[in-house]
């Protein structure tokens, strides 16, 4: 024995991811749910299998509101988001990147509302309106990142 033996018990096991990628519909980037959960820091307590569904929920909501977008896109020769003309950002398509901020802050929000200590310090999770303009910010900007995919205006008003 050469008195460097360590107890197995001790040594602390390889982190193994068990996110996946979230499938979209070919036309849309599938969306990466390590990545998201680094960029939007969603704590550990948010299981993979209810982060992929937030995801999933987001997918929906945004996919929605691009509905007769995309097919315009469809119907103009584009066969995915990448190829619709945008500017880039390194190498990276501005829309497929207001694509996946819409995507993360939809799923945040979800994701919020559901796990109420998410995003809350030990004071917050002992008034839970704390979190409201939490989940208004992050759905807002949800609204802004798919607003700025269709070219319109962050703000509608009307005169009453």
């Amino acid at each position: 024995m050469n008195g460097f033996g360590c107890t197995p018990s001790l040594i602390p096991a390889p982190v193994v991811s068990t996110e996946v990628l979230i499938r979209n519909d070919g036309w849309f980037p599938d969306i990466d749910a390590t990545a998201l959960r680094s960029a939007r820091r969603i704590r550990d307590v948010v299981t993979p299998e209810r982060l992929a569904l937030a995801v999933t929920g987001a997918i929906i909501t945004v996919g929605n509101q691009l509905a007769a977008w995309q097919v315009a896109h469809l119907l103009a020769g584009h066969a995915n988001l990448a190829e619709v003309p945008s500017p880039k950002l390194g190498e990276t398509s501005r829309l497929v990147l207001l694509y996946t901020r819409a995507i993360g802050a939809y799923a945040k929000a979800e994701l919020v509302e559901t796990y109420r200590d998410t995003d809350l310090t030990a004071q917050g999770q002992r008034d839970a309106d704390a979190v409201e303009p939490s989940i208004v910010d992050l759905r807002r900007d949800g609204i802004h990142a798919v607003r700025d995919m269709l070219g319109r205006a962050r703000v509608r008003a009307e005169l009453i």
